[in-house]
């Protein structure tokens, strides 16, 4: 069983920046992606970033690329995502989530290949 617990939201103004956190504990698949997704009211949930145990690539969505870096530390099991200039739009409910099996490029974006997920965070930015 795979738990996950993020942390770290919170009210900023635009332009500023946020850390979350995500906990995981269990039996991880190393070559399963951890991922952020967020959830703004009234839209789908959508995928935000990616990262494995191993190696060094990351997926971004397009919509956080060049202002969100996802990364981990394998020692603490823990997935960060540094969230930086910060525009209303992303504003949501943070999402961390353990991947079931294996994926690659936009296959890491399917919200259905992750087994487990936390509760969420709440990511307020303010204009």
């Amino acid at each position: 069983q795979v738990r996950v617990e993020e942390s770290g939201g919170g009210l900023v103004q635009a332009g500023g920046s946020l850390r979350l956190s995500c906990a995981a504990s269990g039996r991880t698949c190393s070559l399963c992606p951890m991922g952020w997704f967020r959830q703004a009211p009234g839209k789908e949930r959508e995928f935000v970033a990616a990262i494995k145990w191993i190696g060094s690539s990351t997926d971004v969505a397009d919509s956080a690329k060049g202002r969100f870096t996802i990364s981990r530390d394998n020692a603490r099991n823990l997935v960060y995502l540094q969230m930086n200039s910060l525009k209303p739009e992303d504003t949501a409910v943070y999402y961390c989530a353990a991947g079931s099996s294996y994926c690659s490029g936009y296959g890491c974006y399917d919200p259905r290949l992750y087994g487990y997920w936390g509760q969420g965070t709440q990511v307020t930015v303010s204009s």
